[in-house]
C-alpha cells in the first residue's frame, strides 16, 4: 500500500514560448494604439499660416503676432532676410514710429521664431527694409505685376486670410490664375 505521505512527483506544465510571445505582441499593440491616440492631434482641412509650426516654437509665433500683428498684418518671416528682422528688432525706429523695443524673454522668443523661418540674404543682395523690395517676396507672388507701391493693407487685396495669418487662402481670381 502506497504511503500517503509520499506523494506522487508533480508534473511541471511548460507553458509554450508561441503563447507568451502572442500575449507581449497583443499588449504592445494595444498599448501602442492608446498612446498614439492619446498624443495624436486632429488634423485640420487646411494649414492656415504660412509656416507649420512645430510645438516648441508655437509660443514664439503667438508672441511674434501679438507683438507685430496689433498694428498691421503679420508679416511671415520668409519675406523678408533674417539681416532686416534682426535690424528691425533692434530699431526703435519702426517706419516712422517710435516704438518701445521688446524686453526678454519676448525678444528671443520673437527672434528665435524669425530666425527659424526666414533665410540669410546672399552675399550680393541689398537688405530690404520694405518687404516688396524683398526677393523671397518677388519669388512668393510670381506672376503678380506690382504697378503701384506696396502697403501691408494691399496683401489684403489677394489673401482674405491675413487676419489670421492665412496667406495660403486667395481670393477666387487668384485661386486659379495661371
Amino acid at each position: 500500500m502506497p504511503n500517503s505521505s509520499q506523494s506522487k512527483p508533480r508534473r511541471i506544465r511548460r507553458r509554450s514560448p508561441v503563447i507568451l510571445i502572442l500575449i507581449l505582441l497583443i499588449w504592445s499593440l494595444i498599448l501602442g494604439w492608446g498612446l498614439a491616440q492619446a498624443v495624436e492631434k486632429p488634423q485640420s482641412a487646411e494649414i492656415g499660416t504660412v509656416d507649420v509650426v512645430s510645438g516648441n516654437l508655437q509660443l514664439a509665433q503667438q508672441t511674434y503676432l501679438q507683438n507685430c500683428a496689433t498694428c498691421h498684418i503679420g508679416i511671415p518671416p520668409a519675406a523678408l532676410p533674417t539681416q532686416t528682422w534682426r535690424e528691425l528688432l533692434r530699431d526703435s525706429q519702426h517706419y516712422g514710429a517710435t516704438l518701445t523695443p521688446l524686453v526678454e524673454p519676448e525678444r528671443s522668443l520673437v527672434w528665435t521664431y524669425l530666425r527659424t523661418f526666414s533665410r540669410q540674404a546672399l552675399e550680393d543682395e541689398r537688405i530690404p527694409y520694405r518687404f516688396g523690395e524683398s526677393k523671397p517676396f518677388k519669388l512668393l507672388h510670381p506672376k503678380v505685376e506690382i504697378s503701384r507701391s506696396i502697403s501691408l493693407s494691399s496683401c489684403a487685396t489677394c489673401h482674405p486670410g491675413t487676419n489670421q495669418y492665412n496667406f495660403r487662402k486667395l481670393t477666387p481670381d487668384w485661386e486659379n490664375a495661371p
